[in-house]
């Protein structure tokens, strides 16, 4: 590690350049040395140090000065403050000002090898934690955004395009095509995405529940209330809150929303103090909002604030080139989750597949796969492990809401009814899963 940390040395004295000069080079340091402030800040104009260790009192500009314009040029630079005992005050001084530490001359060898390998790590640390964060956010914008289709390169471009913008977003597109994953894609590909990105599901809360969820209450602000609670806008300052199903949301949340959107502040649900919150809103939905507009069900004023980027996401019927990629994603992510060895899915499953209309899109195809992994017996997923096989068959599907009712009975029952499990494979929240099943009045079996 030490071979890769430079340390620039900033002392008048010579004696004092050349121990610390010769200490770091047997440490395995890169070293330089410069005699004052000035000289030092020319070298930093065209070389750039992991560590600057400068002394407090110099002829000319002093090291307090000197660190301050460091900091000013670059605020992580590491500067640590040489001093004497009568200094230590200023060197205090120092730290306040963002200095790293301070250390007293004269030295002790192994107190000051100690300090600068604790500054060496942590500038490895930050490192790592920066290549980790660009993996995650690599990983993040590719995860399940599968194809290569015409019109899915359309929507990745699109992606690109607006991802550096602060613009409010609309995504449309029929469930189960992705459009919280698309809505992944934009946060992380922004300038906000190491702040967070808040999801609020507005279909599966009551009006009074969304309130809450949204803007936080405070206190005793109704029966329940037994604490103070952030609300998801505050929680997205600096980042980006998502609303699924946009549409579903009541007229009084719509007007409470345009103002959110127009001053970038709130008020707890039973507060009275202005909460303000830096976010960008990007909203999802199935329904054609300007229909809704024309029919009075949803406010102009709120859609073109929304509106000002609509994404459109393919139904999977519009992009069949993009399943065998699918089947053979989802096929390795439950292989693995599950620890099956089946490794592909036979060419007449694959075609009756690419023949089937996917009402419930990619979403479908994905529990379809699950499934078949889950039901087969063989190093292949082969027609008879399909679910709806019959159907695809015959084209005469049942209701997608029976599909959805046996499909989520089929998982609750794996799980043994465990809701967060169950939801986690069903690739929803609790409260969504818990309206499902009482929509589908579904029992656990005895």
């Amino acid at each position: 590690m030490a071979e890769n940390i430079s340390i620039l040395v900033v002392d008048d004295e010579e004696s004092v350049r050349d121990s610390l000069y010769n200490w770091f080079i047997e440490d395995g340091y890169q070293v330089d040395c410069a005699e004052n402030a000035k000289q030092a800040l020319s070298v930093l104009e065209s070389k750039n140090f992991d560590i600057i260790l400068a002394d407090i009192k110099m002829p000319g500009m002093d090291g307090l000065e000197m660190h301050r314009r460091i900091k000013s040029l670059n605020k992580e630079s590491i500067v640590i403050i040489m001093t004497a005992f009568a200094s230590v005050s200023t060197a205090v001084q120092a730290l306040k000002d963002g200095a790293y530490d301070y250390i007293t001359k004269p030295f002790d060898p192994d107190d000051l090898s100690h300090l600068i390998r604790n500054a060496a790590n942590q500038i490895s640390l930050v490192a790592e934690n920066e290549a980790l964060r660009n993996k995650v956010v690599t990983l993040e914008n590719v995860e399940d955004l599968i194809g290569t289709s015409e019109a899915m390169m359309k929507v990745l471009k699109e992606v690109e395009q607006v991802a550096q913008s602060n613009s409010p977003i609309i995504i449309s597109g029929e469930s189960g095509t992705g459009k919280e994953l698309i809505a992944r894609a934009i946060h992380y590909n922004s300038q906000r995405k190491f702040f967070p990105l808040v999801s609020v599901h507005c279909g599966a809360l009551t009006e009074s529940l969304l309130e809450s969820e949204l803007f936080g209450h405070e206190k005793g602000a109704f029966t329940g209330a037994m604490f103070n609670r952030k609300g998801r806008f505050e929680m997205a300052d600096g980042g980006t809150i998502f609303l699924d199903e946009i549409a579903t949301i009541s007229s009084k949340m719509q007007v409470e929303l345009l103002r959110v959107l127009e001053t970038k502040t709130f008020v707890r649900v039973g507060g009275n103090k202005e909460i303000s919150s830096d976010f960008r809103i990007i909203c999802a939905t199935n329904r054609d909002l300007l229909k809704m507009v024309k029919n009075g069900t949803f406010r102009e004023d709120l859609y073109y604030r929304l509106n000002v980027v609509n994404i459109t996401i393919p139904p999977l019927r519009d992009r069949i080139e993009d399943i065998p990629l699918l089947v053979n994603y989802f096929i390795e992510k439950y292989c693995t989750s599950m620890s099956r060895n089946i490794i592909s899915i036979h060419q007449a499953a694959l075609k009756r597949l690419e023949k089937y209309d996917f009402p419930g899109n990619v979403r479908e195809l994905e529990n379809m796969i699950e499934r078949a992994i889950v039901v087969g017996n063989e190093n292949e997923i082969r027609l008879k492990d399909l679910p709806l096989e019959k159907d695809i068959m015959s084209n005469t599907s049942e209701s997608l809401d029976d599909l959805e009712k046996k499909f989520i009975q089929q998982i609750l029952n794996k799980y043994d009814w465990n809701i967060s499990r169950s939801a986690k494979a069903l690739n929803v929240d609790r409260v969504t899963l818990y309206n499902k099943i009482k929509k589908y009045s579904l029992k656990q079996s005895k």
